[in-house]
C-alpha cells in the first residue's frame, strides 16, 4: 500500500508545485521573523547596544489623566492677565468638549535653581530638583481621547495594536538579571487600552510587562504574587518544567516552532528563577528610617505613590530594564484647584526622593526617568473650574540618563494651547529614549506580517538638543 502523503507533498508533486513555490517563499520570509535557537532559549539575555548607550534602563512615571502645564512646568503670566477673556485664536478642530474663557493658574510660579526654570508652587518638594530635569515645554500628540492618547505615547499607535515601548527596550536589549522580569508596570490602568499599553504585540511573549497590580490597588498589594511555593519542592519543580520543555522540543520538531508555547514554557522558567530573587526584593525591611521618610513612607497621602518609587528604585538597581508606576486620575474636567492639589501632593516628595536617592547611589547617570502623560490641558475654562484635554501643546521631563541637567526646551503659545517652538512630537520622544538607551529607531526592528515594524514606524527624530 503507498504511504498517505502529507497535503504539502502532494502539493510540492502536482500541477499545484508553483503555487506551492511561492507558499514556500513566504514561509521562508515567516521563518525569517522566527527568534533565533540562541534568542528561544533565553529571550531576555542582556544584548549590548548598538552603540555606546548613555542609558541602561528606564523608569516612566506616568501621570494617569493629564496634568495642566499651565498649573504645573510651563508659566504662562498672559494668561493671568487675561483671565476670563475669550481665547485671541482658533481652537483646534478636534476637541474633546466645549470649554469657555481663559483660566489663569490657581498656583504661584517661581523660578528655582541655578537653571532659573519655573514651577508652581504646587510642587514644592520637586522644584529643588530642577537641576537634575530636562523639561519638554513642546511636546504634542495626535489623540484627544485618553484610550488614543494613552496608547500612542505608550506604543507609537493610537489605531492599531502594537508594542509598548517597554516591549521594544526589552527586545533590544534584554535585561540585567535574568531572575526578575524585564519589564515591570506597577498598579496600571486597566481602562483606555489596558494590557495594550504594556503588552508585546507581535513581539514574543517573554518581552511584555509583567502587570503587578492595578490603579484601584493599594501599591503594598501590588507585589510578584505566587513566589513561594511550600507543597512541591525545587527539584520536582524543576524536572516539572524540564519535562514540558522536552514536551515543546518534540512539538516543535513535528508542527514547527509555537511561539506562545515557547513564551509560556519561558514563563514557567522565570517563575521558578523568580523564588530565590523577588521574595527579598519585596522586603522593605532592610531600608532605612530616613529612606523610608525620603519617599514618604510615613505620611499617608504619600506612601502609596512613595512605596511604588522605592520599588522603582529596587527593581531598577537589580537589573530590570523597565519600570513604570502610574499615578492617576489627573483628568481635571471640574475641581482643578482641589484635584489637582491632591494629586500633586501624593506624587511630589516620592518623585523627589526618588530623584534623590538614584542621585546618591550613583544610579541616576545611567537611569532615565520620565514623567509626563498622554496629553496636557487646555488654558480654557471648563466646568466650574477644570480644563479639557490638550493634546496640542503640553509638558513632559526627563532626569538622568544622558539628558541635559537644568534645561528647558521648546515653549508653547502665551496660553499654552499650542506647542509652537521645538516641538517634540511622541514618536520624536521615542526615538530620542531608544538612542540615549544605544539604539537607533530606525534599525530596532522586527519582522511581521511581512513588513519591518518599529516603535516610531515611519515618523520620528532624535532630538540632539536635549542630550548632555
Amino acid at each position: 500500500m503507498v504511504a498517505m502523503k502529507s497535503r504539502r507533498q502532494l502539493l510540492k508533486e502536482t500541477s499545484a508545485g508553483f503555487p506551492f513555490l511561492a507558499l514556500a517563499g513566504l514561509l521562508g520570509q515567516a521563518s525569517q521573523a522566527a527568534p533565533t535557537a540562541a534568542a528561544r532559549a533565553n529571550p531576555l539575555a542582556e544584548k549590548a547596544p548598538q552603540f555606546p548607550a548613555k542609558a541602561k534602563r528606564v523608569i516612566f512615571l506616568f501621570m494617569h489623566g493629564g496634568p495642566a502645564a499651565q498649573d504645573t512646568f510651563d508659566y504662562k503670566p498672559l494668561l493671568t492677565r487675561d483671565h476670563g477673556k475669550p481665547l485671541p485664536f482658533a481652537r483646534p478642530r478636534v476637541v474633546s468638549a466645549p470649554t469657555h474663557n481663559l483660566l489663569k493658574s490657581p498656583w504661584v510660579f517661581k523660578r528655582y535653581g541655578q537653571s532659573g526654570i519655573w514651577v508652581s508652587d504646587l510642587f514644592p518638594h520637586l522644584s529643588k530638583c530642577v537641576d537634575d530635569m530636562c523639561v519638554i515645554n513642546s511636546m504634542h500628540g495626535s489623540n484627544s481621547r485618553h484610550g488614543g492618547a494613552l496608547l500612542e505615547l505608550h506604543t507609537g499607535s493610537d489605531t492599531f495594536v502594537r508594542p509598548s515601548m517597554g516591549s521594544w527596550i526589552t527586545y533590544g536589549l534584554g535585561t540585567e538579571n535574568q531572575n526578575l522580569p524585564g519589564y515591570i508596570t506597577m498598579c496600571p490602568t486597566l481602562s483606555h487600552g489596558g494590557n495594550n499599553n504594556w503588552g508585546s504585540a507581535f513581539l514574543p511573549a517573554p518581552y511584555q510587562g509583567t502587570q503587578l497590580g492595578s490603579r484601584e490597588m493599594p501599591s503594598d498589594q501590588a507585589r510578584i504574587p505566587f513566589i513561594t511555593n511550600t507543597e512541591t519542592p525545587r527539584d520536582l519543580q524543576r524536572m516539572e518544567i524540564d519535562f514540558a520543555r522536552e514536551m515543546n522540543r518534540e512539538h516543535s520538531e513535528r508542527s514547527g516552532p509555537d511561539a506562545a508555547l515557547e513564551g509560556r514554557i519561558d514563563s514557567f522558567e522565570l517563575a521558578f528563577r523568580m523564588q530565590a530573587a523577588a521574595p527579598e526584593l519585596q522586603d522593605l525591611s532592610g531600608e532605612s528610617a530616613a529612606t523610608m521618610k525620603l519617599y514618604g513612607m510615613d505620611d499617608p497621602v504619600t506612601r502609596n505613590f512613595g512605596r511604588m518609587c522605592l520599588m522603582a528604585r529596587r527593581y531598577s538597581e537589580r537589573g530590570v530594564r523597565f519600570v513604570q508606576c502610574t499615578h492617576g486620575y489627573w483628568d481635571q474636567h471640574d475641581r482643578l484647584r482641589q484635584d489637582h492639589s491632591k494629586n500633586a501632593a501624593e506624587v511630589d516628595k516620592p518623585i523627589a526622593g526618588l530623584l534623590a536617592d538614584l542621585k546618591s547611589r550613583g544610579l541616576l547617570k545611567d537611569t532615565l526617568v520620565l514623567w509626563g502623560a498622554e496629553f496636557g490641558r487646555t488654558p480654557t475654562a471648563q466646568g466650574g473650574d477644570g480644563r479639557d484635554h490638550n493634546p496640542e501643546g503640553f509638558t513632559m521631563w526627563m532626569a538622568g540618563g544622558g539628558v541635559k541637567p537644568g534645561f528647558r526646551y521648546g515653549a508653547t503659545d502665551d496660553y499654552g494651547y499650542f506647542a509652537t517652538e521645538n516641538k517634540v512630537h511622541f514618536h520624536d520622544l521615542h526615538a530620542t529614549m531608544l538612542h540615549l538607551l544605544g539604539m537607533d529607531h530606525l534599525k530596532l526592528t522586527y519582522r511581521h506580517a511581512g513588513r519591518d515594524f518599529r516603535l516610531t514606524d515611519v515618523h520620528g527624530n532624535v532630538v540632539r538638543d536635549l542630550i548632555a
